[in-house]
């Protein structure tokens, strides 16, 4: 198979033979991998089931762990789902991964549809499951939003959405995700939004594509699925644990094929995050330091702070020369636009993850607006 080079490895590979000015020390954002140490319940509940780890988990996860992600759900966007419409998963990388695959294997001639630039396991799925690519090209002559292509549509089988979006920080609103499920109840294909930074909205709360499903009277949620994760919204990526929840008639046939794929999450994983799922008070706490960093970088740098995210999506003249540039002379890495994007989407950028302390996060904008100086 014939994969991309994923993005870190292609940044490795431009900064290999350059060297970083030693008057600074070492400081990077390039990946959205939250810095702050998890909550002090969170590890308490690791270590209490530490114990379990004689035991096999259950591919369909703890009923702590569902009830942890219904109980989520209920206060976070008032949905009522049940259990045969979520289906606990290790993270959301590898559901990225191998729902494609599970759904697009019988499609003779499968179509997949995603925004771009884009997380590239999406790119990665599609190859896998042999799917012609159509991209929703994100720029700023549309504000970042995915255009509409109805005759595209037609024939797609996978259409997959990110809001609020990385690397972008873009942030559909109800009315456009509205728009989204109506589409794919017309066309018949299956909608995924990848939720994975919805909790991390700076100022009002952000609704789920599974609330504008409601909203369109889609209440069974036909065709509709979401995928969220605790890595961000805990600052937890290590407990590996994420959901796809939505359609019961398409996530019952998904969890037989799960049954194969091995990926059940450790026990005392699985009870650490039921604990973080259910409680909210210490997500507030963390989005409040990245508004406080969305504040610094505005003194800094002059730009506006997104919808959500933690991610700037900072225009420059030249993104591989400035990534250089900015390694070599301040010792500070970044992440260039084109990396994450196809067909010349994503040039002229450079991706800020804001994911440190403030006194941090000061020190590399502050490199970084030396750099736009000079």
């Amino acid at each position: 198979m014939n994969f991309e080079t994923y993005p870190f490895e292609k940044l490795n590979q431009l900064l290999e033979n350059v060297t970083p000015n030693p008057d600074y020390s070492a400081l990077s954002l390039t990946i959205g991998e939250p810095q702050f140490e998890t909550p002090a319940f969170i590890l308490d509940a690791l270590k209490d089931a530490s114990e379990l780890l004689n035991k096999y988990p259950k591919t369909a996860g703890e009923t702590e762990l569902r009830e942890g992600m219904l109980t989520y759900n209920k206060k976070r966007f008032d949905l009522s789902l049940t259990n045969d419409q979520i289906i606990p998963t290790f993270g959301t990388r590898e559901v990225l991964f191998n729902f494609p695959q599970f759904l697009l294997h019988d499609v003779e001639n499968p179509v997949m549809v995603f925004p771009n630039p884009f997380y590239q396991i999406y790119e990665g799925a599609a190859k896998v499951s042999r799917a012609e690519v159509i991209y929703l090209n994100l720029n700023e002559a549309n504000q970042f939003q995915p255009v509409v292509d109805e005759e595209a549509l037609a024939k797609a089988d996978l259409v997959i959405l990110n809001s609020p979006n990385n690397p972008t920080s873009s942030v559909m609103s109800m009315d456009d995700l509205k728009h989204w499920v109506e589409l794919a109840l017309k066309h018949d294909f299956v909608l995924l939004n990848d939720e994975c930074y919805v909790d991390l909205y700076l100022d009002a709360a952000l609704p789920s594509l599974l609330n504008a499903s409601m909203e369109v009277g889609n209440e069974s949620f036909k065709n509709v699925l979401v995928i969220n994760s605790i890595s961000k919204r805990s600052s937890a990526p290590g407990l590996r644990s994420g959901f796809i929840a939505g359609d019961a008639e398409i996530l019952k046939e998904y969890m037989v094929y799960r049954t194969y794929v091995g990926c059940a999450s450790p026990l005392p994983l699985q009870y650490a995050a039921a604990a973080a799922w259910a409680d909210q008070e210490h997500v507030d706490t963390f989005r409040a330091k990245y508004k406080k960093n969305f504040e610094v970088a505005k003194e800094i740098l002059g730009t506006e702070a997104p919808e959500a995210t933690f991610y700037i999506w900072l225009k420059v003249e030249d993104e591989i020369a400035f990534t250089t540039k900015l390694y070599q002379e301040y010792n500070l890495k970044v992440l260039p636009g084109s990396f994450l994007g196809r067909e010349g989407e994503g040039q002229g950028y450079v991706r800020l993850a804001l994911v440190y302390e403030e006194k941090q996060t000061r020190e590399a904008l502050q490199r970084i607006a030396r750099c736009l100086e000079e």
